[in-house]
């Protein structure tokens, strides 16, 4: 039988249970939990009556964005998210802060895109623009928290 002492219980819950997973693990989960609530604020937008049309620079008429486009978008461009994460974890002196400073800065980047959308309702770029800071909300904490146990 196992006794659970005060502080190894209280280690415990201080680590918490994501810390002692594989980064690219929560980078994945991480991901799924922030397209989720992405996916479920466009769903909220569209019920809004917001119009989930959008069109590409280049592009002569928007298009429509279909249900679980959210979803897709953040599993898409999480990829690269995850895959800094790892790297950050193995060769930066301070992964957690990298991570941090460099993705909130392509968060604020990202931004650009659905101010400059053509053909597309102010409404729906600022959805747009909002759901990249809801996904970021979502998915950079939780990867800086398990950067921050990297042991060197």
């Amino acid at each position: 039988m196992s006794v659970t002492t005060p502080q190894s219980q209280e280690q415990r819950t201080e680590s918490g249970l994501l810390s002692t997973r594989p980064v690219w693990l929560v980078g994945i989960l991480a991901t799924l939990a922030g397209a989720v609530v992405t996916e479920a604020f466009a769903l909220v937008a569209r019920a809004a009556g917001v119009p989930m049309e959008a069109a590409s620079p280049g592009a002569t008429e928007a298009a429509e964005i279909p249900v679980g486009g959210f979803f897709g978008g953040v599993l898409f461009w999480s990829v690269a998210g995850i895959v800094l994460a790892v790297v950050l974890a193995r060769w930066a002196k301070q992964p957690a802060r990298t991570f941090t400073v460099t993705t909130v800065a392509l968060t604020a980047l990202s931004l650009a895109g659905p101010a400059v959308a053509p053909h597309t309702a102010t409404s729906t770029q600022i959805v747009l623009a909002a759901s990249h800071v809801v996904a970021a909300a979502v998915v950079v904490p939780l990867l800086a928290r398990r950067l921050s146990h990297v042991r060197r």
